[in-house]
């Protein structure tokens, strides 16, 4: 299985929280990630995307084809976003549009088994895969990167 964690990119500030939209620089932020990732996701990639307005921005630069989960929503936990992604027993790749700091956490805890508050930049992805050596499951980070790196 293929997990790929997508915070969303740079939001206006306001109220009410979920209501904020991207700024002109997060549209573009959203835009050269959408760009670098389309080519690299495999066929049949499931896109959940938390409900507010920012992520909903964020996964459009993408594909309009995803799924609104209100389960990976702001202040969900770590354990909420790998069950609505079904880790690591979907088939395929899964695209998690979401926020901080819940997916620092599942990041930490894909790569460490502690789900401490990992930052992760506006924009960025985090990649992992999820593989089986024999009767031994092991966790692949193939990328973190943030939209300036791009």
């Amino acid at each position: 299985m293929e997990l790929i964690l997508w915070r969303h990119a740079e939001a206006e500030e306001g109220m009410p929280d979920s209501a904020r939209k991207l700024t002109d620089k997060g549209l573009k932020q959203a835009r050269v990630m959408a760009e670098w990732l389309k080519p690299r996701l495999p066929k049949n990639t499931r896109i959940i995307v938390s409900p507010t307005t920012r992520t909903q921005q964020t996964a459009t630069a993408l594909d309009d084809n995803f799924e609104t989960v209100r389960a990976i929503g702001p202040g969900v936990s770590a354990k909420a976003i790998l069950a609505a992604a079904d880790w690591p027993n979907a088939k395929g790749a899964v695209v998690v549009v979401g926020h901080q700091p819940t997916l620092g956490e599942v990041a930490a805890f894909l790569m460490s088994g502690d789900p401490v508050e990992w930052s992760v930049r506006k924009g960025a992805i985090w990649w992992f895969s999820s593989k089986n050596k024999g009767d031994i499951a092991e966790v692949v980070l193939h990328a973190s990167i943030s939209p300036d790196m791009l």
